[in-house]
């Protein structure tokens, strides 16, 4: 990749980032405006504890972010399952809301939000009904649009029609690539000022540590010795686990005496059963691990132990474990499609997730020379670096900022208002 080529992608991923920075003045502004009346911003915090992975993730890490700014505002989140407090940062008040869904978005979370009165409600995805104030909506991705195959059937009906009321009712909708961006412009018919990007991060937990202590950790923990080929993911179509594993297959086949194993963190879910009996097929089951689910502290040692970090994935808003892998240290190879290549830039190496031939010479590449193994991963632990969850909660603060601005001064919020002041 040329350096021109780095420079556009770069560009792509914080452009708006850095029109962030120049908005200081407009939501001091806002601040102002709003001076004597303590600003309140509610945040639906139901995927906390109930791991749901990526939503997690980001909203945990959100909630860390904004306590370190220490806002000049009062901060609520919502959450649902048994132990979620102890993830919510001291300072923030917490309200208990239904776990089940149809209940918290029409009954539980609306009475409480309309007992709160904040100025701003920023959720994931789906709004709850009658929503008294403001909307910011995280979107992450609508592969539920783009590719409806990949979910249930009644599932990806009712994402299209609750993101869909959602995103048409919000004040602004953030999303963490400006792939995700173009798909959400395109499949919601929506202004453009009205999407805002804020890329995800890794927090600080993911840093490079010693691969032996590791790899002795996981093999007492879960029975997997080393060295391995790592993929996160839940057990999903379009994860790709079943091409992973065919192309991994198709990678012994060929150099029987690679003492490798493949192993792939994640739920099953619904589609666990289907990338099960596609190892059980592939004729190396006994390298193929499925560990499940693991928490955190676990999931860092997988990190930390794997020789080679692959992603497989044919479809990503973002695709965080990617970062999360380059900033434990590891080389990565992922997919050349959609947000994939904006994230991983020139760091990674890429390949075709639909073509066998492309993975298998990606993972033996990576496994076979240890200079470029080192090189992609010195280049990777730089990259990592460059994301920031202090930043994106600092961009999302604005938003909220910028959104209960223009509801004091009584008119829209449209997104020029927060990134081009």
């Amino acid at each position: 990749m040329s350096a021109s080529t780095r420079g556009r992608r770069v560009g792509g991923v914080w452009s708006s980032a850095c029109r962030f920075r120049r908005c200081n003045e407009s939501v001091r502004k806002g601040q102002a405006i709003l001076k004597g009346t303590r600003m309140r911003f509610s945040v639906d915090a139901h995927a906390i504890g109930r791991h749901l992975t990526g939503n997690e993730v980001y909203i945990r890490n959100l909630l860390r972010g904004f306590a370190r700014l220490e806002p000049a505002a009062e901060i609520i989140a919502y959450v649902s399952a048994d132990g979620a407090e102890a993830h919510v940062p001291d300072g923030f008040r917490i309200r208990r809301i239904s776990p089940v869904p149809h209940i918290r978005l029409t009954l539980d979370l609306p009475r409480k939000l309309r007992r709160d009165r904040p100025d701003v409600v920023h959720v994931q995805y789906t709004a709850p009904l009658g929503c008294p104030a403001p909307v910011v909506v995280t979107v992450h991705d609508v592969s539920f649009i783009e590719h409806p195959e990949f979910f249930r059937r009644v599932r990806a009906l009712q994402l299209r029609i609750t993101v869909r009321r959602t995103v048409k009712q919000a004040a602004c909708v953030l999303t963490p690539s400006e792939f995700s961006k173009r798909a959400i412009l395109k499949a919601f018919g929506l202004p453009e000022e009205r999407v805002v990007v804020v890329p995800n991060a890794v927090s600080e937990e993911f840093r490079p540590r010693p691969a032996a202590p590791a790899a002795a950790e996981v093999w007492r923990r879960y029975g997997i010795a080393s060295p391995f080929l790592l993929t996160v993911g839940d057990l999903q179509p379009r994860k790709n686990h079943e091409g992973l594993i065919r192309a991994f297959a198709e990678l012994i086949r060929h150099h029987p005496a690679l003492p490798h194993r493949l192993v792939i963190v994640g739920q099953d879910g619904w589609y666990g059963a289907h990338v099960r009996r596609a190892a059980a097929r592939s004729g190396i089951a006994d390298r193929i691990h499925f560990p499940g689910f693991v928490p955190d502290e676990d999931l860092l040692l997988f990190y930390a132990a794997c020789e080679v970090f692959v992603f497989p994935s044919v479809y990503e808003g973002f695709g965080l474990p990617i970062l999360e892998a380059m900033a434990c240290g590891r080389a990565v190879a992922c997919s050349n499609t959609t947000a994939m290549p904006e994230v991983a830039d020139a760091a990674a190496i890429l390949f075709d997730p639909r073509d066998c031939g492309q993975m298998v010479r990606a993972m033996r590449d990576l496994i076979a020379d240890p200079e470029l193994r080192a090189r992609r991963e010195r280049l990777g632990l730089k990259w990592a670096g460059r994301f920031s969850w202090d930043r994106a909660a600092e961009k999302t603060f604005e938003v909220y900022c910028a959104v209960a601005d223009a509801r004091a001064r009584n008119r829209a919020v449209t997104a020029p208002s927060v990134v081009h002041s």
